[in-house]
């Protein structure tokens, strides 16, 4: 064994009888150049970034930051009973984005998927851009639009959700259609079955796992977003944690980072079980 690796580093002439080498003269120098320009890249950046930084608050973020943590600490724990209705407004917004980005996104999956779309030219086109500008299109700017079109409340950060979750749920459900396995659909093709029956029998049992996993995981995710949606007028915990960071009431911040904090957890967990069930 140490034969055969001494024999594979050592060096082998070429037929011209030059000594091999793993790369050439103008190879290394690439690399180098490579590498010169990279750094150059990240010091230019660095540069752009901190031109305006005021250099005296950076100096002074510990001694800032350890007297903010003295302001909200302990928490104002007596302000939880006005913290249940922002809550359950939060897992609302959360669930019933879900549910509404589920409603438009399997359309659009399967207009975008190539084997399930009737129209290649018309259809396919349309739905796959639908999905890259909702995925392109942030929540809180989704709430934020909406928010100045229905006024402020929950209707504005559900709708948001939605609009934010197509994009997600439709691009990775659309993938796993055109992954499904074609044998499974030619076998039910050559019973002379319809187009109805090939999607009903050949294509869904086979994207429902994943279908399943997708809509929990998502819904897990809209929990995060959706408890921050309030800071721009879209209900939940973050119109409470707008209203107070605007009173400099640092104890009942802290509360509602932690009650954020404690809803994320929980989702996770009830998401994780809830994926090991069904998939």
């Amino acid at each position: 064994m140490s034969m055969i690796s001494a024999n594979a580093f050592t060096p082998k002439s070429d037929p011209q009888g030059g000594i091999w080498q793993y790369r050439t003269r103008a190879g290394r120098m690439l690399v180098w150049l490579g590498w010169f320009l990279t750094v150059a890249l990240f010091v230019w950046c660095w540069n752009l970034m901190t031109a305006r930084t005021n250099w005296g608050f950076v100096n002074d973020a510990p001694r800032a930051a350890s007297d903010l943590a003295s302001r909200a600490f302990p928490p104002r724990w007596s302000y939880m009973e006005r913290l249940w209705a922002p809550l359950w407004d939060t897992i609302n917004i959360a669930t019933l984005g879900t549910l509404l980005g589920i409603v438009l996104a399997v359309p659009l999956a399967f207009l975008a998927a190539s084997n399930t779309t009737p129209s290649r030219l018309i259809l396919r086109p349309f739905a796959l851009f639908c999905i890259v500008a909702s995925r392109s299109i942030n929540s809180l700017i989704w709430a934020l639009l909406l928010v100045s079109i229905l006024g402020p409340g929950i209707l504005a950060g559900i709708i948001a959700i939605g609009f934010r979750s197509v994009g997600f749920i439709g691009k990775l459900l659309y993938e796993a259609i055109e992954e499904t396995d074609v044998k499974q659909i030619e076998a039910i093709t050559a019973t002379g079955a319809s187009q109805a029956q090939i999607l009903s029998y050949g294509i869904v049992p086979q994207v429902l796992p994943t279908f399943y996993g997708i809509s929990v995981f998502r819904w897990d995710i809209n929990i995060r977003e959706s408890a921050i949606l309030g800071l721009v007028g879209a209900g939940g915990l973050g119109m409470q944690l707008s209203s107070s960071l605007n009173q400099l009431a640092w104890p009942q911040v802290s509360l509602i980072i932690l009650v954020v904090l404690a809803t994320v957890v929980v989702s996770e967990w009830v998401s994780a079980k809830v994926r090991h069930a069904v998939i």
